[in-house]
This record gives C-alpha cells, structure tokens and sequence, in this order.
C-alpha cells in the first residue's frame, strides 16, 4: 500500500520542509502537547499562578473589589438604574413606563402578589398558628389570631429573604442553569394555569375556601363546578363584559405595537369604568357584587418579626425562597429570550432577599414576582425599571390617600385582568409541536414537568421537572456511541465511517471518537465500546462490519488514536477507566494514542497516573497529529507518510 490519497511522503535529505500539494496546502511534523507547548506556550507564564487555588483567586477578587474603581464596578453591578438611568430615552420610553407602571400598580393595590406563593403562604400560616378546636372565637381573641396569623406570615417572610441573602452570598444563582428552557415553560405555563383557576371564584361570583396541596387545582375546580348554580348573574356578566373589553384591546396593542405611541391602558380604563358604574348603580347592595371594600390606610411601624420557632419558620420559609427563586429567574429569561438581553441570575436573588427582608418588618407576607403582572406590565408598554417607580408611588399613594377610591371596585374585575394578562403564558404550549420535531426528550421534559406542576403544586413540579431534566441529560450521556473515524479521500479530514462509504480505513489503526463525558456513570460504557473496537477482554468483536478495504477487518489492530476532543470533563473514576486502558492496550501490543484532551481533561488524566502507562509522546494536539505519527509507526509499504496537511 503507497499511502493514503491526499498525503505527502516525507521529504528526503536536502528537501525543502515547506513543499506544497496541488492545492496549495503546506505539511509540518506532527506535534505532541509536550512539542506543542514548547513551540507555542507561554514561557513567562509562572507555574505557581496556573496551580494557584480557587479559593485564592476569590480572595484576590475581593481584595479588588475594595479599590477605587473596582468599588464603583460593584455598585453599577448591584444598582442596575445607575447603569441604565444615564442612558435612558425619556421621549421614546417615559410615557411607556408611566403607563405601564399605573396600570400594575392599581391592580396591585387590592390583589395580592404571585397566588401560588399567597397558598403556600396560607398553608404554612395555618400550620405555624392553628385556629383553635373549639372554634368559638370572641371579638378579642379573633382579633389576636390574625395578629398572631400577620406575624408568622411576616416572619416567613423574613426566613425567605434571608434564604435568598444567603444564597446570594454564596452565588448560587447558578442553580439557574439547571432550569432549561422546557422546565421553565412548562414551570410558568403550569403555575398560569394554577392562578386561572384560583381567580374563578371571583370571576364567577362564588366564594369558595382556599385549597391547599396536592391536587389542589382539581379540587377547586370540582369546587366551582358544585357551586356554579350559586353563581351571581351580576358578576358573570360583569365578567363577560370587561373579558369582551380587556382581550380585544390586547389584541389591538399587540397587532399595532409599532403604530401606537403607547398600548391603549384597557385595564385603567376598566378599573375606572367598574368602580364608577358600581358606585351609581349600587353593584354592591343590590346584586351582591364582591367589591374590594375597605383597604386599610396609613404606613405601619417597622417591626422585627417574632422569630421564636426559627426552624418550623425556615422549613417553611425554604420552598417559599426556591419557588420564588425559580419562577423570578424564568419569567426574567423568558423575557430576556424575547427582547434580547442577559440576566444575572445572583442580581435576581439579591433583589427579591432583599425585598422579602425589608418588607417583612413593615407586617407583610413574602412576595416575587408575579406571571399576570410581569404579563402586563410588558403588554401596557413598559419598557424599564422605572415602571416600578410609578407603580410603588400608586400603591404608596393608596396606602397614605387614595384607599377609598377603590372601595366599589368590583373582584370580577381584577380576576378578568389577571386572566387576559396571561395569555402569552398559555401560548407557549403552541410551541409543543415544533418542539415535538426538534427534540422529543425535551418534548417529554416539558410534559412531565406541566403535568407535576398541575397535578402536585408549583414547588413539587419544579422539584420534579429538575431532577427529571437532569436524568435526561444523564441517560443521554449513556447513549452515546463511540465512533469509528476514516479519512475523507484528497483531504486531511476524518469523518465517522457510517456518514459515507468513501472514507479510507488503514490496515491496523483504529481511530475512535468518543463524544461524551468519562465519569463514574459513562466509564463501564466506555470499557465496552473500546473493549468491542480493539477487540480485547470479553467485548472482542468477532465479525466487525467495515466501510474501509476488506484487509482493513482483517488485520489486528496495532495502533489505535482516541480522540478525546467530545470528553468535555473527566472525574477521578473516569480517568482511572483511561489509565487502565492504557495499561491493556500496553499489555497486548497496542499502541495508544491521545488526541486533543483538553487541559482539565489532561490535568485529570495526568494525576491520575496516565504518564506512568503513557509518553508524552503518546498525546497528540489533533486527529491528524495522531494519525501522521501512527502511518509513520505502521511502516506502511512504499513512500513513508509522516506529515501533516495545513
């Protein structure tokens, strides 16, 4: 055999190294790592700073922090507004924001935040102040249980945010990234589902107890379903009416989002038209409509919240902080995926600790963010942060003056909002069947994870949809094959054999890709592809099935290249799986070679003996390094091939 097409023989004594082929390409010695380094690595580069440990390099990043500039890095870091605010297009964005920001801030005053957190906030209140057996309260003593009762929420409150701090401190927003895009669509299309269910009593007019637990969701709904004779024909057509009003002017916003300056404010417009009509028409004493009533005026009196059971206070606090976590992060990369931009996942639990930590001394339950809110809020116009700004100063309003004027609005009302709020929550499952076509293991991930959200609760679901994700990617990394390699013809490129029928296969090498990690769950898959390839042990294949020449097949393996450019990491059990392979290959007459190992892939490798089995002259930069050195050791018959294409 004269070599293989596309490759040039070494030159002879008193040849130029630099000799071209036909199509232009130059040749060069295959290089080692160790050649590698020598020719290309940095000399100035201290060794001590490369085994520098991480917990150094953290400190080193503190001590910077304390500097000047590096200061003012952490507060343009931790203060988004003095990033944006200088930068900010009052003409184009002010009117957005400001109308955006009314409108959330009007539905906030009498609606409660995210409802799935306001359950889970009831429950764990219920179980940290029971209401007493007998159940015959006095005026006094009904009064001190819902003191008792806003004092556990409160404290559950500052358990969460101080959760959140914590795990600010420690950076474990990266927990962020084990919510793939599946989990998080199915995550917020679940919980929207869940607060559409909880707003029908009021849309229909029917008050219903709060359900709690698994399979909450179907209880209520039977619930409703047995009450729907009782239910007010006043609030039903109320209902209708601000739907038939409400959905049609989203549509128009969204159709001529270009054209309008600002969406049309359909919810203030609403608000204003229900509470108005209510008021003259007597809604509320005549027909039995469910107003917001009476809110509460004044600032309360900080207040450190009463700590006394801590543990039970954490237990229930800790669920609270994680759903509050995970439903924040994946409405902010929802939004994030649709305009654009990055989120920093660290900025998210610093935010909502802090907000938990300072609210909970002025008496209030924990809250993050919301799906109908953050829908609206997107769908009035907002465009910035500062839509915040306007809705804290309604709500501040309320609270000092302005409590009265939402005593006739109708319940209906708010519950119709929140519902046409979250239509771009329901229509991510219009994505199922495209994702059905691209993946159907993430078609699985978002279908299990949907279904634990509705069926268990939102915190269970989550639980759940994480971990199945998770042993998704596991048992992936189970099936991946290891993939035998042959060299395109007049190229210097190696494709898998079973791509194409043309590719060249060399008598007694063996080149092999394995594209996956090597740790303790992939190592006895490992053994036994490399094992079936090199014919070794009890994995010796007996009739292997080639696409190169017949004596290809025939002839035992005598090197063998491992491409190691898909082994993204490797633990301590994996590396030990290579260093024993090297070993057998040693033992029955295999030459082993390795081809671009990483640098982490190499370190682990390197201490976990693999030099002791090995050279370095063994470790290759490339395929095409690896391959060169081992036609040079096959001593191929006829003109010998020993250089590389580049």
């Amino acid at each position: 055999m004269s070599g293989l097409p596309g490759a040039r023989t070494c030159p002879g004594p008193g040849e130029a190294s630099d000799l071209k082929s036909p199509l232009g390409a130059k040749f060069r010695e295959p290089l080692t790592e160790t050649r590698f380094q020598q020719l290309f690595g940095d000399a100035e580069q201290e060794p001590e700073l490369l085994a520098e440990p991480r917990w150094s390099r953290l400190w080193r990043r503190r001590a910077s922090a304390c500097s000047g500039p590096g200061a003012w890095r952490l507060l343009l870091a931790r203060l988004p507004p003095l990033r944006w605010l200088p930068h900010y297009r009052w003409r184009a964005w002010l009117l957005g924001d400001a109308v955006a920001g009314l409108t959330v801030g009007i539905v906030h005053v009498p609606q409660g935040t995210f409802a799935v957190l306001s359950l889970m906030t009831g429950s764990a209140v219920e179980r940290l102040v029971p209401e007493p057996l007998s159940g015959n309260l006095s005026g006094i003593e009904k009064e001190q249980l819902d003191a008792q009762r806003v004092g556990a929420a409160a404290a559950v409150a500052f358990g969460s945010g101080a959760l959140m701090l914590g795990m600010f401190a420690l950076q474990l927003g990266v927990l962020a990234t084990f919510l793939s895009e599946p989990v998080v669509k199915a995550l917020t299309s679940g919980a929207a589902l869940h607060v559409l269910v909880s707003q029908l009593p009021s849309l229909l007019g029917v008050p219903l107890p709060r359900q709690i637990g698994c399979f909450a969701l179907f209880k209520t709904l039977a619930a409703v379903l047995t009450a729907l004779p009782r239910s007010s024909p006043a609030e039903l057509t109320i209902s209708a009416l601000s739907l038939a009003l409400l959905v049609p002017v989203k549509e128009l916003n969204v159709r001529f989002r270009d054209r309008l300056p600002t969406p049309i404010p359909g919810e203030i417009a609403m608000v204003l038209l229900a509470s108005v009509l209510c008021f003259t028409s007597s809604l509320d004493t005549r027909y039995n409509v469910q107003i917001v009533g009476l809110l509460p005026g004044g600032f309360p009196q900080p207040l450190l919240p009463s700590l006394a059971e801590l543990p039970r206070i954490l237990a229930d606090s800790l669920p609270m902080a994680l759903v509050t976590f995970a439903v924040s992060a994946s409405l902010a990369s929802i939004y994030a995926d649709k305009y654009s931009y990055t989120i920093d996942s660290n900025q998210e639990l610093l935010a909502h600790g802090v907000s938990n930590l300072v609210s909970s001394l002025f008496s209030c339950f924990p809250n993050s963010a919301t799906l109908a809110t953050t829908s609206l809020l997107v769908d009035a116009g907002g465009n910035t942060q500062l839509a915040g700004l306007f809705s804290c100063m309604v709500v501040l309003s309320v609270l000092l003056w302005l409590g009265p004027l939402f005593y006739y609005l109708p319940k209906a009302v708010l519950a119709c909002i929140n519902i046409s709020s979250m239509r771009q929550m329901f229509f991510q499952m219009r994505e199922l069947p495209q994702l059905w076509r691209i993946s159907r293991v993430d078609f699985a991930v978002w279908m299990v994870t949907w279904v634990a959200v509705v069926t268990l609760s939102v915190d269970l679901g989550l639980a759940v949809g994480v971990v199945f994700s998770m042993m998704t990617v596991v048992c992936r990394t189970q099936r991946v094959q290891c993939l035998a390699l042959g060299l395109a013809e007049g190229t210097e490129l190696y494709r898998p054999l079973r791509e194409s029928h043309k590719l060249l296969q060399v008598p007694g090498l063996c080149i092999l890709s394995y594209p996956a990690p090597l740790y303790f769950g992939t190592r006895g898959q490992f053994r036994r592809v490399l094992e079936w390839h090199l014919g070794l042990g009890e994995g010796r294949k007996e009739a292997p099935k080639t696409d190169g020449p017949p004596d290809a097949a025939a002839e035992p393996v005598r090197v063998v290249v491992l491409d190691c450019s898909g082994v993204t990491f490797a633990d301590a059990a994996g590396a030990r799986e290579v260093v024993q392979l090297a070993s057998r290959c040693r033992d029955a007459g295999i030459h082993l070679l390795l081809a671009q190992c990483n640098a982490s892939v190499l370190g682990t490798l390197t201490q976990a003996g693999l030099l002791d089995r090995v050279t370095p002259e063994q470790l290759f930069v490339s395929v095409q390094d690896a391959a060169a050195h081992a036609l040079e050791r096959l001593e191929l018959n006829g003109p010998k091939t020993c250089t590389v294409w580049v």
